[in-house]
């Protein structure tokens, strides 16, 4: 007899509740929603949104005083043709030119033998005390 159960089961598997889940329909909602989402996600631009003025700025009459600052090739900073010591003297004088009413323009002009550091130096003085209007001039020697 217990062979018999043992067949009978076997051959009647309709009888059993069928324990696996069906995940089509699950992949078919997540595809959807994985669509949806795309579609919705804003297109990513790169670019900056500036305010730029409009119109032509009035004319300035008078002309800006201009600071120069040269590195030569034993990166000796020159302020105005005059040797200075040590970067925090440099830094000293930025703080009094930054408190003036109308800044002077600073043109700074390093050589191409000129350490970096000094260089990055005299930049970073320049923007710790606050001075806005800094360029570097003579930046064609430095392409090769």
């Amino acid at each position: 007899m217990p062979r018999e159960k043992q067949g009978r089961r076997r051959s009647a598997p309709s009888d059993e509740p069928m324990m696996d889940i069906n995940t089509t329909p699950l992949i078919d909602v997540m595809l959807v929603l994985l669509i949806m989402l795309i579609i919705t996600i804003p297109i990513q631009l790169h670019a900056v949104n500036l305010n730029m003025p409009t119109g032509n700025p009035p004319p300035n009459d008078i002309k800006p005083e201009v600071l120069r600052i040269d590195i030569d090739e034993r990166s000796t900073v020159l302020w105005n043709g005059e040797a200075i010591a040590d970067l925090p003297e440099v830094e000293r004088r930025f703080e009094q030119i930054a408190t003036q009413a109308v800044q002077p323009e600073v043109h700074l002009r390093p050589d191409r033998r000129a350490r970096y550091s000094i260089v990055a130096g005299v930049m970073a003085s320049a923007q710790r005390s606050g001075l806005t209007k800094l360029g570097i001039v003579g930046s064609e020697q430095f392409i090769p």
